[in-house]
């Protein structure tokens, strides 16, 4: 590619929300199907919880309408967001070449090199994304605030629902789970939606113990494998799956379904803009400049229906 040549690009609105899906919903969490995802709110979505009390009675010959029905609401408001990014061609060009002309074992990639530029830097994105949905802080720059703020700061959450948490290795992570799932309301239990949301190093300490790294389950671990029999598969503990947040900060872990976590953004936003500009044309330089804007935010819906290990709630 001739450095004479111009790529610049501008995608705005709809047009943009091609790239900032990219970007947004290739992190671990979403593109591994561990959270509800919103794709269209333009501003903020009003997530309703009914609850009702004993609506089965006694029948009488009369309508006696004393059941009572509940209605509250969280907010799901996305943050804006921005990546301003100065990049020179000569860096990556060789390898959009190479993939170009089939010398590459990357053949997925985009074959124009402003669209590879961009998938660059939507990998970033999708890797702070992840980060922010559960730890992140809008006192950060560059994040929202995650589920792990947000239910911190919660005062609904019930206390027994809140569970004291420890360095987790292999010795220790089968009994932590356990009180894990032990706190986990027995409505809940059961649930095909539950997940059993888990920070990296208590993963890879569940991992160890079952291949037999830890006492009681034998020096060979599971079906004498070791640790072979892990390859990055499906994990469940006491019935329930397991998914591996790579955002979560280590020793902490969230029990919840998928149907109450949720993760907002407007692909269809007037305000997204995904801007490739060569600075060739302005300055004679070999830089390019990637802009993308858009929006993104996390919310649950019925915070009774949680259970956090290692979590401190500051409202109990």
């Amino acid at each position: 590619m001739a450095t004479t040549t111009s790529i610049t690009t501008t995608y705005a609105g709809e047009f943009a929300g091609e790239y900032i899906s990219a970007a947004l919903l290739s992190g671990a969490t979403i593109e591994g199907g561990g959270i509800t995802v919103k794709p269209n709110v333009k501003f903020k979505e009003v997530i309703k919880k009914v609850d009702t009390n004993a609506i089965v009675k006694d029948a009488t010959c009369d309508f006696d309408p004393t059941s009572t029905i509940t209605l509250t609401e969280k907010i799901l408001q996305p943050e804006f967001q921005q990546v301003n990014l100065q990049l020179c061609k000569k860096d990556f060009q060789s390898d959009w070449e190479a993939i170009g002309m089939g010398f590459s074992a990357h053949q997925d990639l985009p074959p124009s090199f402003s669209d590879f530029l961009i998938a660059h830097v939507a990998a970033k994105v999708a890797q702070r994304t992840e980060q922010s949905i559960w730890d992140g802080n809008t006192s950060n720059n560059g994040q929202f605030d995650g589920l792990t703020k947000l239910i911190s700061l919660d005062s609904g959450l019930p206390s027994a629902q809140e569970v004291a948490g420890t360095t987790v290795t292999s010795s220790n992570v089968i009994a932590q789970l356990g009180s894990l799932v032990d706190a986990i309301p027995s409505a809940l239990y059961g649930s095909e939606d539950l997940f059993l949301y888990v920070s990296q190093n208590i993963a890879r300490a569940y991992v160890r113990a079952l291949g037999g790294f830890a006492s009681g389950v034998g020096a060979a671990g599971v079906n004498t494998q070791g640790t072979q029999w892990y390859n990055n598969g499906a994990l469940s503990f006491d019935g329930v799956k397991m998914f591996v947040a790579n955002g979560l900060a280590d020793n902490k872990a969230i029990a919840a379904e998928k149907s109450n976590l949720y993760f907002g953004t407007g692909l269809l936003a007037d305000h997204n803009e995904v801007k490739v500009i060569d600075m060739a044309d302005l300055d004679g330089s070999q830089n390019v400049r990637v802009v993308m804007r858009f929006t993104a935010g996390v919310q649950y819906g019925i915070i009774e229906d949680i259970t956090t290990y290692g979590i401190t709630n500051s409202a109990n």
